[in-house]
């Protein structure tokens, strides 16, 4: 059984900084892409940034300049370092990653973890 575990998020002030990380475990032959989604309030899920097996990256226009994504293929592990937070980045973020596990390629998800600006 592969699982996805978040963990950071919280409570920042506009303009502050918060990192998210993910780490994937279980029975898995190889990760390729990876990423950030994530859900307001009364909004659909909407990706934040992907990145790709050989680091290769994607961002929302919303993001650019301020949120990075990075991820250790050693550890499992993808990170979103998100500065110049903004109170309409307020959301759950959700982890995403394309897995390999018993010869199949699925797309699994995080629990969430909740993310909150204040102005």
């Amino acid at each position: 059984q592969v699982q996805l575990v978040e963990s950071g998020g919280g409570l920042v002030q506009a303009g502050g900084s918060l990192g998210l990380s993910c780490a994937a475990s279980g029975s898995i032959f190889s990760i390729d892409a990876m990423g950030w989604y994530r859900q307001a309030p009364g909004k659909q899920r909407e990706s934040v940034a992907v990145i790709g097996a050989g680091g290769s990256t994607n961002y929302a226009d919303s993001v650019k300049g301020r949120f990075t994504i990075s991820r250790d293929n050693a550890k499992n592990t993808v990170y979103l370092q998100m500065n110049s937070l903004k109170p309409e980045d307020t959301a759950v973020y959700y982890c995403n990653a394309h897995i390999v596990a018993g010869l199949r390629l699925n797309n699994y998800w995080g629990q969430g973890t909740q993310v909150t600006v204040s102005s």
